[in-house]
């Protein structure tokens, strides 16, 4: 097969726009190096494998997140295809069966005729042909210092951290009670706590055995993926106004609102397996399984994943990047995914989606495109590459990205109504224009 495009990196961001290129008339090869040499924070060789949440995020139409998945579900997207079809239930929030999730983008891609999987590491860009980086949070040394090298910037770290995973069986049911918030559907177990159990579990988060970071390593974290023990050490309220937060609950057994709450997401469709949701953590393992099993329900708590903590990299993209998501200074190489400094899956796919289409365009002549800035895809290409370089740092898709509305809306459901609806009507247009439809 002839090679038009090297992607290298088969996480969300590659495969996404291995298959957009590919669905172009594009010959792509994808290069992963798992499972010939594997990374700390993954477990298999699969593409797309998930290693922190198993939540795409929500769903809804009027949240940011929501819009997105709809404006890459309209252009075709792999990965949004594969996880409406292994979903498991989360509320208004997309989880997926994370195996399951994986081998379907595998299995699509293994299937492409125009896609090549090579399972080798890649420490350099090819020189003689369109490229597209996507190599993620774990970028190898090797890559990393080419990256630096050929951009003349340093890279910037962060690092995030993984939630553990308990096995169903060993949940006291006893204990927990199954509710969302503001008696939005059942599908997360609650961990009601009380005063003093709270009291004595941020005590124990405090004193607890941490991993010892070198000093490379020490880095601001980014605020959507904060350590429980970090959140913590920031006060003693801080986690209740994060992941323990316990408004829009009532324990059925009390008919009274928890002093505090930890809730439990499915992991899996076959509900053996459930997330602590935002409990990130870089405590020791032997720390985790005494501190995490203070917690009401999970006293007896078998894990099946303990929380761990990775390097991310990241490049400042406003300095570096186009709009088109090509490097300013070589416009036959594109960068995706949160190496360009975007967090979280859905936005790291959907980058992976645009610079696919344009490497696929710029080989065929095409005008590469752009999003209109009032569109979910082009508010966050806005941020990257428009943000102060001096102070730039990853962000999720919300809707402060977006240029406000004409007329101001004081009522904010109703102001996020209308950004989704005129951002929808514009992606449309912008399709059509594209030739995208």
């Amino acid at each position: 097969m002839r090679e038009d495009i090297v992607i290298i990196g088969g996480g969300l961001a590659g495969s996404e726009a291995a298959w957009q290129a590919a669905n172009r008339g594009a010959k792509v090869t994808l290069y992963e190096m798992r499972p010939k040499e594997q990374t700390a924070a993954h477990k298999t060789g699969h593409l797309a494998e998930l290693v922190c949440s198993n939540s795409l995020g929500s769903t809804e139409i009027q949240s940011a997140p929501g819009l997105l998945k709809e404006e890459m579900r309209r252009l075709g997207s792999l990965i949004i295809k594969a996880a409406d079809e292994v979903r498991v239930p989360a509320g208004a929030a997309l989880a997926v069966d994370r195996d399951l999730f994986a081998q379907k983008v595998t299995q699509a891609l293994e299937g492409h005729p125009n896609v090549r999987i090579l399972h080798e590491p890649v420490s350099e860009i090819p020189p003689d042909c369109a490229a597209i980086v996507a190599t993620g949070p774990l970028t190898t040394d090797a890559l990393a210092e080419h990256l630096k090298n050929l951009t003349h910037a340093k890279h910037l770290y962060f690092y995030d951290a993984i939630s553990p995973i308990v096995d169903a069986d060993s949940i006291d049911m006893t204990v927990v009670f199954r509710a969302s918030r503001y008696d939005k559907g059942s599908d997360y177990l609650n961990c009601p706590m009380t005063e003093a159990e709270y009291d004595a579990f941020y005590k124990a988060l405090l004193e607890a055995e941490k991993v010892v970071p070198k000093e490379f390593e020490k880095v601001p974290y980014f605020e959507g993926c904060i350590p429980i023990e970090v959140m913590a050490e920031r006060g003693r309220d801080t986690m209740m106004f994060g992941p323990m937060k316990p408004v829009g609950l009532v324990d059925p057994k009390t008919n009274a609102r928890p002093y505090a709450v930890v809730q439990l997401r499915m992991e899996n469709r076959h509900g053996t397996a459930y997330n602590l949701v935002g409990f990130q953590t870089k405590l020791t393992y032997g720390a985790q399984k005494r501190v995490l099993r203070m917690i009401p329900g999970l006293q007896h708590a078998e894990f099946l994943r303990y929380g761990s903590v990775h390097r991310n990299t990241f490049v400042n993209a406003p300095t570096l990047l186009r709009d088109t998501l090509q490097l300013k200074s070589t416009g036959r190489i594109f960068l995706a995914g949160q190496l360009v400094g975007i967090e979280g899956y859905t936005e790291a796919a959907a980058t992976g989606g645009l610079a696919g289409i344009n490497a696929a365009r710029g080989l065929l002549g095409q005008d590469l495109v752009v999003p209109p800035e009032t569109t979910a895809h082009g508010a966050l290409l806005k941020y990257l590459t428009t943000s102060d370089p001096r102070h730039f740092q990853p962000m999720n898709t919300n809707y402060g990205l977006f240029p406000p509305l004409p007329a101001k809306v004081r009522d904010k459901q109703e102001r996020q109504r209308r950004i989704g609806q005129r951002a929808l009507e514009d992606f449309a247009a912008w399709m059509q224009r594209s030739g995208l439809s």
